[in-house]
């Protein structure tokens, strides 16, 4: 029973077998050692077998040591009287023979012991087997399987970093830095257990993989698919700079049509309207959008109380008239003066005399998010003074509208009190400085003449109030659409348009707008 104990003492060996699962994930089992013991214990028996073996073998030659002195003593004997030797000789046999039967007898008997000492070893052993198989408490230093009171745990001790209880025997996962339970390590979007052979990572969070790309893989706003990545396996999208719309980059090559007011890319479950000269308009700017001559008077009528609040007024009745686009070009080429905003013009102030196509009616959706039923009219203009007339691009929503007015009408304005021939930089600088104004004044002034004073040093509250009382309530979208045409103004990037007007701005922030009119009069530039 030797082998028992060195078994119950045990090795303080304790084997782990690793798979690599992912990257920092690796599955753990405590190997069975169980099969190592009981072929230690049986080796320890037949060691003992082999010893007890060895004692028969000792014991037989001790009897024929005696044997044979039994005959040296008969020989000796002999010689004094034969009958002696005959007397003596038989009790020596006898002796011998009884000396050998109790040798056999023994070493058979041992032989039987030792067979039946195996089978309780082996029954034994199979016993400890199965009671290691069903899980062992922890033992304690000197071998026992029973733990003194109160309960200390063993150095090799693991807690699960999900239930934070004791993982013991078994399979777990050794991840993140600490070790779980199979179902304790879960997807930090799904809940549910991670069995795949890799996961991500995100916030010290574990995520399926399929579960991270849908959280965290961008995916374009306008196919809804996940944006692919590049040649060299990167992410790579576009983004508007202003709505931060993400898209594939070949929809800039797949002629996606983009809203002509807003420039957001149409998505594949939305509908644009389409208008007749070819323009998209998406359904939010449509909301708010002017669509015809008599529908636009009002907000004509705001821009020139804004400008006389200003001490601006425009003393002409200069024709304001909603165009499309093809009349607006033809104007323009007709037009010799003037600098235009390209790739495509919006507004114009004429001062030449022309024949001009403008919309009479609202023109109303048909199948297909298609305009239909517009009613155009040719309008004869005729030169009375420097300007004849104001021209604007219909479908547009009422905020970009009013600014574009209030640029052009600015261009009126110059040309109306006598400004000589200016740059481009200059005059459509100022003007984009009134365009801004105007916006500044519509989103976040109680009334026009907060900001017009500020930048004119001068005011005229009574018909900014009356401008202002106007002003129905604005959508969350219109609102995020004036600060959208701001930032349209502002982060320009042409010389004439951008450059014009950041340093106009500059100009009438310093001085004033009265004092850089007159500089730009006396100078045809802006002051610094």
């Amino acid at each position: 029973m030797g082998w028992l104990t060195k078994i119950l003492k045990g090795s303080s060996y304790k084997g782990h077998s690793h798979q690599k699962y992912g990257h920092d994930r690796t599955w753990d089992e405590p190997r069975d050692s169980v099969e190592e013991d009981v072929d230690i214990a049986i080796a320890l028996s037949l060691s003992e077998l082999d010893q007890k073996g060895k004692s028969v073998i000792e014991d037989e030659s001790e009897s024929e040591d005696d044997e044979q002195s039994a005959k040296f003593e008969s020989d000796s004997d002999e010689q004094p009287t034969k009958v002696q030797s005959d007397d003596d000789e038989k009790p020596a046999k006898v002796q011998s023979d009884d000396d050998e039967k109790p040798a056999k007898f023994q070493y058979e008997e041992d032989e039987q012991s030792a067979e039946v000492q195996l089978e309780e070893d082996e029954q034994l052993a199979k016993a400890l087997q199965e009671s290691l198989n069903m899980g062992s408490p922890p033992r304690d230093d000197n071998g026992s399987i029973f733990q003194p009171f109160p309960f200390f745990m063993p150095a090799g001790y693991r807690i699960c970093a999900g239930c934070k209880l004791e993982i013991g025997h078994g399979r777990y996962l050794s991840c993140m830095g600490t070790v779980w339970h199979p179902e304790c390590f879960r997807c930090r979007a799904c809940n549910l257990p991670i069995t795949d052979y890799e996961y991500s990572m995100s916030g010290n969070h574990p995520y399926h993989k399929s579960c991270y790309k849908e959280q965290h893989h961008p995916r374009c706003d306008v196919c809804k698919n996940f944006i692919p990545t590049n040649s060299n396996g990167l992410i790579e999208y576009r983004a508007h700079p202003f709505w931060l719309q993400k898209y594939c980059p070949s929809h800039e090559r797949d002629r996606t049509p983009r809203c002509c007011s807003c420039e957001r890319m149409e998505p594949r479950d939305a509908r644009y309207l389409l208008l007749d000269d070819g323009r998209k308009l998406c359904l939010e700017c449509l909301d708010s959008a002017i669509m015809d001559t008599h529908e636009c008077q009002p907000l004509y009528l705001e821009i020139q109380d804004f400008y006389e609040g200003l001490n601006m007024k425009v003393k002409q009745q200069v024709p304001m008239l909603l165009v499309e686009r093809q009349a607006l070009n033809e104007a323009m080429e007709g037009e010799k003066n003037g600098h235009h905003h390209m790739p495509e013009t919006r507004g114009l102030c004429l001062s030449e005399e022309q024949t001009v196509t403008t919309i009479l009616r609202r023109p109303k959706i048909g199948a297909g998010y298609r305009m239909i039923d517009m009613v155009t009219e040719p309008h004869r203009l005729i030169r009375r003074c420097e300007v004849t007339a104001i021209l604007v691009l219909y479908g547009l929503p009422r905020l970009l509208t009013g600014s574009i007015l209030a640029h052009e009408m600015m261009h009126a304005w110059l040309r109306l009190n006598g400004y000589p021939n200016l740059s481009p930089e200059v005059e459509e600088g100022i003007c984009q400085v009134l365009a801004h104004m105007w916006l500044d004044a519509e989103m976040y002034s109680t009334s026009g003449s907060d900001v017009a004073s500020s930048s004119a040093s001068s005011s005229s509250s009574s018909s900014s109030s009356s401008a202002s009382s106007k002003k129905g309530k604005r959508s969350d979208f219109e609102k995020k659409l004036g600060d959208f045409f701001k930032h349209q103004i502002e982060s320009d990037s042409s010389t004439a348009y951008g450059e014009g007007f950041r340093i106009g701005n500059k100009a009438v922030l310093k001085y004033g707008l009265r004092r850089t009119l007159d500089h730009i009069r006396m100078t045809g530039s802006f002051p610094f």
